[in-house]
């Protein structure tokens, strides 16, 4: 079972991507939709429309949250039109979601919110070993979504009562063992056959196609012997990079920054401290927190008197499961990072210092310093290199917008060149041969965009060599682009490439003949079987397999096994034809390797799945779903492949 996961890792990844979706759209769906979305729908959900705005904000946001957690991921495969089709899915499926939410009064209670935050590994890693919690790095989270902490509260929220309705079905779901079993084995069951293959390889050279076949061949498969368009192009980047390089700096100005914001640029402090604490809650009664005071007082006595037996004391002593067992230590940390009464005592203190009892919400901490570092003011000169590029990065952004503006005004008014365009900004003109509509694999460039494709490919760039408009190729870069050179796509003369031809139709007469020996031969040998047929094998899903065809086992497995022995013919495409008689069907023999309890498991898994997606399409109807946007077809390129 676990072979065919391995087998199928692209549809794998597919259904990875598709499975992930969701979770992009849902965090960031409230960051779209104040805007007041332009252009017609592509889809209504309960006859509330999702505008082409809308997806296309959604599928930036998703290739950017992509990108943010996976800087290495070519945009490329985000960007198909497979993968903005998905985005426009899980919106639609998004949106029903929120109206059986909305019809079920579904929400998530301060409870549930609190459960969720305290499971993510993000935000837990956010409060500290005194059990304080770092608002400002959850502050920071929530920003880099463009969202305040409660914005970020209210969307967990949102997704966690989605959840509950995605999850109602499948929860419900019990595969039982005996169910399972069933299943399982007629998957897996064995199928001993006889394999007779009629292989194309075998009759090639029992074919000769004349002249006039080889001609009509020829004009019937145009298609197959395209050469696809292709331009050669010269385009023009304007990216923050590039503004930088225009911003001059005042050396004064760079100064005065330094002057003004020396404690930034001043090494962070940090301090490094152990401690042994001793609980005490502050609703502990009066008794119980007398007799910890005493317990911490007599453990500071010992610690004062014998400074080298801190460590020791704090691991049979220390009350605190996260540092105790480490000699009380806390490593290192900076200011903001303890409780008030905590970080005023240790930064009050010199290095092998040992404190006073100190009171906390916690209980009572006796604390030794170990170790300080950080705190040293760096001089101007061995920051003003860092200075000055923040500087240009903090300029070059705040002017962006404006050269980004001028820039796309340019493009269009000197639509019949782009040397006047570079000269203003001062970009270089690059140049690219034999660009086609589809990115060449491995191309990291402006060119790689499918927008700046289609604009470039557009009739009045072909027909007029115009400057594309200016496209957003990346956040804070543009291009734009006009053709040079372009040759429209078109059939290959026959005499230049007569052998190609002749090959094809060698192959396709062969296979043919092939595959009308085969069917042949099967009726023959339904009637009278011959003694000569090969040696018997089995056929099952379980375990590789490699030297039998997909199209083989597919066909031998589905088979109608209601009289034995049974004959099935597998066309094989150009690879031939395969003459199969099944025997007979043997159930499935376990291998050492296979897990029941696993597997059932798997099976939970796809009942659920199934069940889930059938009670999506009824909310879907229910909902009354439309999108209007067709399913993007396979390309030309892969259908062709497909027919080879």
């Amino acid at each position: 079972m676990f072979d065919l996961v391995r087998k199928h890792s692209k549809v794998m990844m597919f259904l990875m991507f598709l499975l992930i979706i969701p979770a992009f759209v849902l965090v960031g769906v409230d960051g779209f939709r104040s805007i007041d979305a332009l252009g017609k729908d592509v889809a209504s959900v309960n006859g509330r429309g999702i505008t082409q705005t809308e997806w296309d904000n959604a599928h930036k946001m998703q290739i950017e949250r992509v990108r943010a957690s996976n800087p290495n991921v070519d945009v490329k495969l985000l960007d198909t039109p497979d993968a903005r089709y998905m985005t426009l899915e899980n919106l639609v499926r998004e949106r029903v979601l929120q109206a059986k939410v909305k019809d079920a009064h579904w929400f998530a209670t301060d409870n549930r919110l609190a459960a969720e935050l305290r499971s993510n590994p993000v935000i837990a890693s956010l409060r500290h070993a005194d059990g304080s919690f770092d608002k400002e790095r959850y502050q920071q989270i929530a920003a880099a979504q463009g969202l305040t902490t409660e914005g970020l509260e209210a969307s967990i929220r949102q997704q966690l009562a989605l959840r509950g309705v995605e999850q109602a079905v499948p929860s419900s779901v019990v595969a039982s063992p005996a169910l399972a079993r069933v299943a399982l084995n007629a998957f897996f069951e064995r199928r001993e056959v006889q394999i007779t293959p009629f292989q194309t390889a075998d009759y090639i050279g029992k074919v000769n196609p004349t002249d006039a076949e080889i001609e009509a061949f020829y004009q019937s498969n145009a298609k197959l012997f395209e050469v696809p368009e292709k331009a050669t192009v010269e385009y023009v980047v304007l990216d923050l990079d590039t503004v930088k390089k225009s911003i001059t700096l005042n050396e004064k100005d760079v100064k005065s920054y330094y002057d003004n914001n020396a404690a930034k640029f001043a090494e962070k402090e940090e301090r490094r401290a152990s401690h042994i604490l001793i609980n005490a809650s502050k609703d502990m009664p009066a008794a119980e927190r007398k007799k910890a005071r005493e317990q911490a007082d007599a453990l500071l006595a010992q610690v004062r008197k014998t400074p080298a037996s801190f460590a020791d004391v704090a691991k049979k002593n220390s009350q605190d499961p996260g540092s105790a067992a480490n000699g009380g230590d806390l490593n290192y940390f900076a200011k903001g990072a303890m409780v008030k009464p905590f970080e005023d005592a240790v930064f009050a203190m010199k290095t092998g210092d040992i404190s006073d009892v100190v009171e906390s919400d916690f209980g009572f901490h006796i604390i030794k310093l170990t170790e300080i570092k950080g705190g040293k003011q760096r001089s101007f000169e061995e920051l003003k290199a860092t200075i000055e590029a923040d500087l240009k990065t903090q300029e070059a952004q705040k002017k962006f917008p404006e050269m980004a503006d001028s820039f796309t005004n340019a493009v269009y008014e000197q639509s019949d060149n782009l040397k006047t365009v570079a000269e203003r900004f001062k970009l270089e003109i690059r140049t690219a041969e034999g660009l086609t509509r589809k990115a060449s694999a491995g191309n990291k460039s402006a060119l790689s965009n499918a927008k700046l494709l289609t604009a470039i490919f557009s009739a009045d760039s072909i027909e007029k060599k115009r400057n594309t408009e200016a496209v957003e190729v990346a956040p804070q870069q543009l291009a734009a682009a006009r053709i040079t050179q372009y040759q429209a796509a078109h059939v290959s003369p026959l005499a230049d490439i007569r052998d190609n031809v002749k090959t094809r139709l060698q192959l396709r007469q062969a296979a043919d003949m092939a595959k009308k020996e085969g069917a042949d031969k099967m009726a023959q040998w339904k009637t009278t079987a011959p003694n000569t047929l090969p040696a018997s094998t089995i056929i099952t899903r379980e375990g590789q397999q490699p030297m039998v065809p997909s199209e083989l086992m597919d066909a031998v497995l589905r088979a109608d096994i209601s009289q034995l022995p049974a004959w099935v013919g597998v066309d094989l495409g150009n690879k031939g034809y395969a003459v199969v008689r099944i025997n007979q069907v043997l159930p499935r023999v376990p291998s050492e390797k296979t897990n029941a309890a696993q597997e059932q498991e798997q099976f939970g898994q796809m009942v659920a799945r199934a069940e889930n997606q059938a009670y999506q399409k009824l909310l879907e109807r229910r909902y009354k779903t439309e999108i209007v946007v067709k399913r993007p077809a396979r390309s030309a390129q892969n259908l062709q492949e497909s027919g080879n």
